[in-house]
């Protein structure tokens, strides 16, 4: 049996990411009582207009790539700050998606291109259902795993999926290839209200040890992500990208595409 599709969204979030993600404003009436523990990012029902994420993708090596993520949802933008693992050291790395464009923006960037960004004609869906699932995420429609728990820490429940020796139809597009026989774990995190608090995807076989988790730091912050200035960016395709990054998979996996297509998979 397949997972719903609804599933991506709510595993990326961050993944799903997604579907990355800012600070919380609270609401003016306190809808908890203050005998109980507070919830920060309560949205009290309503989509929020921006989200602010610490994502960490690992795929089993020496290193992980970690990132904060900000998304801002009335603007359909999103913006990224990477540092990308490149030999002994760590490379910093600035990601914009802005007006179907893509930004690249790294301090090693100058040297070599003689630019401090680099821009591509790129585009992201909307962003919208992704923000309704972050308000409350509809648990009851996963299906397709083995085995189910719900474990709960203060107003935090935590919802964990798992399925052994699946089948994962992964899109041909991504650089990391899942393998079958792997084990599969979801997990996903929801506040006082429902609101998605945290997410994480793991794939586990004797040759792969991926994962990704998404923490959501904040909502409903100020989140204005907006084009670099035009003088600095040099216009390329995304080969370019690629190749300054050192690996094309590691760039390609760090493409808003590509990190939205993570959530895409099929469990059989």
């Amino acid at each position: 049996m397949k997972a719903p599709k609804r599933l991506p969204a709510m595993v990326l979030a961050f993944v799903a990411v997604a579907l990355t993600i800012t600070g919380v404003v609270l609401a003016a009436s306190d809808s908890n009582p203050s005998q109980t523990l507070k919830d920060p990012l309560v949205l009290n029902g309503y989509p929020p207009r921006s989200a602010d994420i610490q994502l960490v993708i690992s795929t089993g090596q020496a290193y992980s790539i970690d990132a904060n993520v900000n998304i801002n949802f009335v603007t359909n933008a999103l913006e990224a700050d990477f540092r990308v693992p490149m030999f002994f050291s760590a490379a910093a790395v600035n990601l914009r998606l802005v007006n179907n464009q893509l930004y690249a923006g790294s301090p090693n960037f100058s040297s070599i291109i003689g630019a401090n960004w680099i821009g591509a004609k790129a585009s992201l869906p909307s962003l919208y259902g992704l923000s309704l699932e972050m308000t409350k995420p509809d648990i009851p429609l996963i299906t397709g795993f083995t085995s189910e728990s719900v474990s709960t820490v203060g107003y935090s429940k935590t919802y964990t999926f798992q399925r052994d020796n699946f089948i994962l139809n992964s899109p041909s597009s991504l650089p990391v290839k899942m393998p079958v026989g792997a084990r599969l774990r979801i997990s996903i995190t929801v506040g006082i209200q429902g609101e998605v608090t945290a997410s994480a995807l793991s794939v586990v076989s004797k040759t792969t040890n991926f994962s990704i988790t998404a923490t959501v730091l904040s909502y409903n912050q100020p989140a204005k992500i907006v084009a670099p200035p035009a003088a600095q960016v040099k216009q390329e395709n995304t080969s370019l990208l690629h190749e300054l990054l050192g690996t094309s998979s590691l760039a390609k996996l760090l493409s808003p595409q590509n990190l939205a297509n993570l959530g895409k998979v099929q469990v059989s």
